[in-house]
């Protein structure tokens, strides 16, 4: 079964708690993607559904097949965010920011009730950190935050390449106008000191550590749809 069919069908599946009425946050990338295309046909159907979405790129998709949008200025609370996610763990903790939207990603999922994650149970790891954590920054003192970036990893005993993303040429920017370091640390025992230590960063606006936001991840295997939840949820 490749890759695509196996998103689809975690996507399928987070379908089943979206209801009539509800304000969605809409994720990034590309099993979000395959969750538009699946909700824009029930919107077409007679689902009555708005959504906020993550990033421009998903904003654009959901114009495109006729999702209705708004805004967290217009809409500030939220039932429901479903977003892919580069890494979980057992916990329901996230890494995130492959796409580079990771700080939309964030405010979006703080503001809903709820977070459904899906993805591939390729992204089920027992510890976070073999995918490079993305951490959003600001262009002014690249330098000074990055060194300050190794200084707050090295206290944790973590290590690693800290490179800037680039697209081609140009560095990559976000939605925001940021740029984005992504952080090779490896294995990540405590992700918690490693947020607030990043968090205290003056040039650092986020990272792509999401702790105690998922509350359901779907993970589809060869196998079957396999679902995850917290403690809060069962």
């Amino acid at each position: 079964m490749d890759a695509r069919t196996l998103k689809i069908k975690a996507a399928a599946e987070a379908l089943t708690y979206v209801k009539d009425g509800m304000r969605l946050g809409i994720g990034t990338g590309s099993t979000a993607e395959e969750f538009v295309r699946l909700l824009a046909a029930k919107v077409e159907a007679g689902l009555n559904v708005i959504g906020v979405p993550t990033s421009e790129r998903t904003a654009a998709l959901c114009r495109e097949l006729g999702v209705k949008l708004t805004t967290l200025d217009e809409t500030p609370q939220l039932d429901l965010t479903i977003d892919g996610a580069d890494e979980v763990d057992a916990d329901l903790s996230l890494i995130k920011g492959g796409g580079g939207a990771l700080l939309r990603e964030k405010i979006v999922a703080a503001a809903s009730t709820r977070m459904i994650v899906i993805a591939d149970e390729s992204k089920l790891v027992q510890t976070l950190g073999a995918f490079p954590l993305p951490i959003e920054v600001n262009r002014f003192g690249l330098a000074a935050t990055k060194l300050a970036i190794k200084r707050a990893a090295s206290g944790l005993d973590l290590s690693g390449p800290i490179t800037l993303r680039m697209t081609g040429a140009e560095p990559f920017v976000t939605d925001g106008g940021h740029l984005i370091l992504d952080a090779s640390f490896g294995r990540i025992p405590d992700t918690r000191a490693l947020s607030n230590a990043l968090h205290a960063i003056p040039g650092v606006v986020e990272h792509g550590l999401f702790l105690e936001l998922a509350r359901v991840a779907i993970l589809a295997g060869a196998d079957g749809i396999r679902t995850l939840t917290t403690k809060t949820e069962r």
